[in-house]
C-alpha cells in the first residue's frame, strides 16, 4: 500500500527570467520529469506518485503552459535546457525522466548539465533522414491562427499517429466532434491546463523536433548512464529514433514495454508499469 503524499506547487525562474512552475511529491532522492507535447505536469502525476516513496519527484509545466511563463521570442532547445538547469539547482535533481519532446530536452541537457547523471527517455522523436513526420505543421499553423484550435488538433494527432483512434476515425467525423470536446473542457481544476491551451503548444515542441533532426552523434559523448524506452505499440518512427540513439549513445540501455504505446507513462496510460522500469534505474 502505497504512502497518501500532499503536492507542493513552486516556482523557479529560469536564466531569461521566465517563472517555471512545478508540482513535487514524495520523499527521497530528487527526479526531474519532463512532460511531452501537448501536455503539462498535470498528465504526469500518476508517474509522480508511483515514484513518490522512493523519490522526491519535480514536475514541471515546461515553458508556455499553465503556470510557467510564456515561450518567448528566442523559443530553442537551449531554453529548455536552461530551465532544465534551474529546476536542477533549486531540486538537486541529478536524475532526470522525459516523455517524447521531453526526452529530447533531458538527453540534451545531459550533455551541457553536468549534474545529470542518469537519464531516461521515452521515446523521444529524433528525426532520422525525415522519419518524423512534419508537413502537417503548415495546416495546423493555419487553423491555430484561424482560432479552429479542435481541427488544428485533429491535424496533429491524426498525422503523428500516436493516437490509435484517431488513426481509425474519419477526419470529417473528427472536424465536427473535436471542436466541441474542445469547448466542453474549458473549464479545467485549479491549476490545471485545458486541451484548448495545450494545443498551440505543439508547434513549439515540434521546433524542437526541426532542430535536433539528425543529430543522435551529438550526443555520443554524454558522460550520463542513459536508458532509453518504447511502447511495443507505438509509431515506427519513433522506434527508428531509438534505434539511432542506441547506436549514437555508448553503454546506452535500451527497453522495450510490451502493450504500451506512446501515452504509456501519461495519466491515461499504465505509468506504474514505467514507474516500475525507472525506479530500478533511478537507485
Amino acid at each position: 500500500m502505497r504512502t497518501a503524499f500532499s503536492v507542493s506547487r513552486e516556482a523557479v525562474t529560469s536564466a531569461d527570467g521566465t517563472v517555471i512552475g512545478y508540482r513535487r511529491v514524495g520523499s527521497g532522492p530528487p527526479v526531474l520529469v519532463l512532460h511531452g507535447s501537448m501536455l503539462a505536469a498535470q498528465h504526469m502525476m500518476r508517474l509522480a506518485y508511483a515514484l513518490a516513496d522512493d523519490f522526491t519527484v519535480t514536475v514541471p509545466d515546461r515553458r508556455g503552459r499553465g503556470s510557467s511563463g510564456p515561450h518567448g521570442d528566442a523559443y530553442r532547445m537551449a531554453r529548455e535546457i536552461e530551465d532544465v538547469a534551474a529546476l536542477a539547482e533549486a531540486t538537486g535533481a541529478s536524475r532526470v525522466f522525459g516523455l517524447s519532446s521531453g526526452g529530447l530536452i533531458a538527453l540534451y541537457a545531459a550533455r551541457t548539465l553536468p549534474q545529470l547523471d542518469r537519464v531516461a527517455a521515452y521515446e523521444p522523436p529524433l528525426s532520422v533522414d525525415g522519419s518524423v513526420p512534419i508537413a502537417w505543421l503548415d495546416r495546423f499553423d493555419r487553423e491555430i491562427a484561424a482560432g479552429e484550435r479542435g481541427k488544428a488538433l485533429v491535424t496533429a494527432l491524426k498525422s503523428m499517429g500516436v493516437e490509435p483512434l484517431f488513426n481509425r476515425v474519419p477526419r470529417p467525423v473528427l472536424d465536427l466532434v473535436m471542436p466541441l470536446t474542445v469547448r466542453l473542457q474549458r473549464d479545467a481544476p485549479a491549476g490545471d491546463v485545458t486541451i484548448e491551451a495545450l494545443t498551440p503548444t505543439m508547434h513549439f515542441d515540434m521546433a524542437l523536433v526541426r532542430e535536433t533532426a539528425d543529430t543522435a552523434d551529438d550526443l555520443a559523448h554524454l558522460d550520463a548512464q542513459v536508458l532509453l524506452l518504447g511502447g511495443s505499440r507505438s509509431p515506427a518512427y519513433l522506434g527508428t529514433a531509438l534505434d539511432a540513439l542506441t547506436s549514437a549513445i555508448p553503454g546506452a540501455q535500451r527497453r522495450t514495454l510490451p502493450g504500451l504505446g506512446h501515452s504509456g507513462p501519461e495519466d491515461d496510460g499504465r505509468p506504474e508499469l514505467v514507474a516500475e522500469v525507472l525506479r530500478d534505474f533511478f537507485r
